[in-house]
């Protein structure tokens, strides 16, 4: 159960439910949007959307969806395909939620790797004391010569108050953050304080997005490539993902 379904699910007994009279409304989606943010408070009619599926509304947080029934009665988690076209739908609106997260970040709160004028760019939930991270890094100037450019985001898996929290505080303290994240992974100490950074603001867009592991690697689209991947194979990849939202626009 999705983390969102968790918390309808606590939302839809944190109150009674309100009762939704019925008004002079001719729009059935408005009186659909009432009745489930009459059950679940705390989620905002534009959170709420007519899905694929007649009757039945999309509630979306962030990356993270759930669908309830019109009149707010039933509530089911999982992704819903199109069978026709074998597509994801409920994966292709966590793509543009979180490519939408994503755009409103500011690169300068980034460790980034590469030319702006780069094929390809890829933004990495990345975690000092990961191995497969620590994999992914020794390879950036691979990933770099095939025309990858790198942008990394905090995500210290053992969470606040930890040691590996302060390791990734101290990288975004340092001045030379792009030389601090590298000895940090290479097991070197790396001593540096600062007023304040951007480590646990992206640690909890990390939540936001789904990510339970590290590295998490997503497109400027925000489609979820997933964790290390040899360069080749990464290129491969989203080669095949440029083309295929290529494809979708014609």
């Amino acid at each position: 159960m999705s983390k969102l379904t968790w918390i309808l699910c606590a939302l839809s007994f944190a109150i009674p439910a309100a009762q939704v009279h019925a008004q002079a409304q001719t729009d059935k989606a408005a009186q659909a949007k009432a009745a489930i943010a009459a059950q679940f408070p705390g989620v905002k009619p534009d959170q709420i959307k007519p899905s694929p599926v007649a009757g039945v509304y999309e509630v979306a947080m962030g990356a993270d969806t759930a669908y309830v029934s019109a009149d707010g009665k039933y509530l089911f988690s999982g992704d819903l395909y199109e069978v026709s076209s074998r597509r994801n739908l409920t994966e292709a609106g966590r793509s543009t939620a979180r490519s939408k997260a994503l755009a409103k970040l500011d690169e300068r709160d980034m460790i980034v790797f590469g030319p702006a004028a780069a094929k390809h760019t890829i933004t990495v939930f990345t975690d000092v004391e990961c191995g497969y991270c620590r994999k992914l890094h020794g390879e950036i100037a691979e990933l770099n010569k095939l025309g990858v450019r790198v942008r990394y985001l905090a995500y210290p898996r053992a969470g606040p108050d930890t040691d590996d929290w302060a390791k990734m505080v101290a990288v975004w303290c340092s001045k030379d953050r792009n030389g601090a994240l590298t000895k940090a992974k290479q097991g070197q100490p790396v001593e540096a304080k600062c007023a304040a950074t951007p480590v646990a603001k992206q640690y909890e867009l990390g939540d936001e997005m789904g990510v339970n592991g590290t590295p998490a690697i997503f497109t400027m689209s925000g489609d979820y490539i997933g964790g290390y991947l040899p360069p080749k194979e990464m290129v491969r990849q989203l080669d095949e993902l440029k083309v295929a939202a290529a494809s979708a626009k014609n």
